[in-house]
């Protein structure tokens, strides 16, 4: 059974929770302890309230609105699946960010009464910055407008202008009520101008971007093992997990921004050595020669080595309360690797409106801008359209740690 990891995303109050819960509860993923609590709490319509299953912070069921990212894991026979419940409010689009950066799909809610909002915009705008290839457009509700074919058409007309500017590959639309299980885990006679398939069929049967192993092989040493005991004195191994792509033993490796080569002598998992390693899997890598090879270095194989520069071009979600203004001094997390860096220019921002671009003198809290950053030392840099896990990092501040943005390498 393959895993599929989607994301839920849409405005406030459009029914994220719900429509999870409702997932959950209906595909039978709810254990019998926590099914007989929610029976105890319905709703003041007799309902039981499956936004219980995703808000787990007091805050958050108090208000009955979602801060932090949720995430719950079910199976059905078919497959196996992790969702991400991300928040609808705009000041918690940080954390969408967080909960999209693994997710292969996304479900894109829309309230049928309110139609297409800024957050529909914004949140379908950083999935498909993120690299999300597949996206349900779920008009919820529909219910509360009779169940209406028109109201759902216009809809997803609405939407279509949004995913032809940014050329989303592939969406599915689907009338939903996750209050009442309509076309969530089956198709619903109250729908029946409905023809397509429901949401839980749809999600067994959309292709999982998942595997990471077509891409070129990546790793990035985590910690160096060197035991001081007497007979494993010659021992020094490099732990970390690979990224994406295969190593084998006897693979010709480039270190990182240095150069040295080397050959893979030995391929340890799990303490023991094995022919060949895959992503994600954490493993320990030894070499045939002694080279200098410290935390945040990558070992690639030499046939497919990426670029290191100084110089990156990215897109950041700017995440901090603290406008960005060039020339800023930070530090760069790339995985393992940090390294002092400044923005040394903005050269655009984008409109949540309209997706145009235009000149910006600095960056607000959830802006989305394109920047040019330079690095003190060289950083190996893959695209992020290329390759989702190496072309990702964050920037910090190097005095508090707080984490200011969430970065995806355009170019170097």
């Amino acid at each position: 059974m393959d895993l599929l990891r989607f994301i839920t995303c849409g405005s406030v109050d459009d029914g994220k929770s719900t429509l999870i819960g409702r997932l959950l509860y209906d595909s039978d993923s709810v254990s019998l302890d926590v099914l007989a609590t929610l029976e105890k709490r319905q709703t003041s319509t007799g309902n039981v309230d499956l936004a219980l299953l995703t808000d787990g912070l007091k805050a958050e069921r108090e208000q009955g609105i979602t801060i932090d990212v949720a995430h719950k894991y079910f199976t059905t026979p078919r497959r196996k699946f992790i969702i991400t419940d991300a928040p609808g409010h705009v000041q918690y689009t940080r954390n969408m960010v967080t909960g999209a950066s693994n997710a292969d799909l996304a479900i894109v809610l829309v309230d049928a009464r309110q139609g297409v909002v800024e957050q529909t915009r914004r949140h379908t705008l950083v999935a498909a910055l993120l690299g999300i290839r597949h996206f349900v457009l779920a008009v919820n509700k529909m219910d509360l407008v009779g169940h209406d074919e028109a109201v759902f058409q216009q809809i997803v007309a609405d939407y279509a202008a949004i995913a032809d500017h940014l050329k989303l590959p592939h969406i599915v639309a689907i009338p939903v009520s996750a209050l009442h299980g309509d076309n969530i885990v089956k198709r619903s006679r109250k729908l029946s101008w409905y023809k397509g398939p429901s949401l839980l069929e749809h999600l067994e049967s959309v292709p999982s971007t998942a595997d990471a192993n077509p891409h070129e092989p990546r790793f990035q040493v985590q910690y160096v093992i060197r035991p001081q005991t007497e007979e494993l004195h010659d021992y020094r191994g490099y732990a970390g997990r690979i990224q994406s792509g295969t190593y084998r033993k006897g693979d010709r490796v480039k270190i990182l921004p240095s150069g040295l080569e080397s050959v893979i002598e030995a391929l340890e998992v799990s303490q023991q050595e094995v022919e060949a390693a895959v992503a994600p899997q954490a493993v320990v890598i030894r070499l045939r020669d002694d080279v200098d090879v410290s935390r945040g270095d990558s070992i690639v194989v030499a046939d497919h080595a990426p670029t290191t520069t100084r110089n990156l071009e990215a897109t950041l979600c700017w995440m901090d309360e603290r406008p960005l203004q060039p020339g800023r001094k930070l530090l760069v997390q790339h995985h393992s690797a940090v390294v002092k860096a400044s923005v040394s220019a903005i050269l655009s921002k984008t409109n949540i409106q309209t997706y145009a671009h235009s000149a910006a003198e600095s960056a607000q809290l959830n802006d989305i801008v394109r920047v040019q950053i330079k690095t003190a030392v060289p950083i190996v840099a893959d695209s992020y359209h290329n390759n989702r896990t190496a072309g990702a990092f964050i920037l910090v501040d190097e005095l508090t740690g707080d984490t200011l943005a969430a970065g995806l390498i355009e170019s170097s």
